[in-house]
């Protein structure tokens, strides 16, 4: 993975749940690593459903590797947030491929 191709920055994500000042239980997500990484696919298709027409963007994120990253975390990426659908290992633990859906 050359390091000249990792040319955006994106956060993970992770949701946890705090207990507030009050005692009353908070479910906020944390930033677990913003990392540098590369846009491998973008693209945006419209669905016909039950309730009408619906967009969704899917999005391939190429980073170095990183430990303990699952499809419960999300990636913020350029103000918006999407949800990890696919996690891929590349090579011996070299890179991570983060397949992610908009969310709207």
């Amino acid at each position: 993975m050359r390091a000249g191709k990792l040319d955006q920055q994106i956060a993970i994500q992770r949701f946890t749940n705090t207990v507030d000042d009050y005692g009353t239980p908070a479910e906020t997500w944390t930033t677990l690593a913003t990392v540098r990484a590369q846009i491998i696919q973008q693209s945006t298709e419209e669905f016909i459903r039950n309730f009408g027409a619906s967009d969704e963007t899917v999005t391939v994120f190429r980073v170095r590797w990183i430990d303990e990253i699952t499809t419960a975390d999300r990636v913020l990426f350029d103000g918006d947030n999407h949800n990890i659908k696919e996690t891929k290992q590349i090579g011996r633990r070299a890179g991570l491929e983060l397949r992610c859906q908009k969310i709207a």
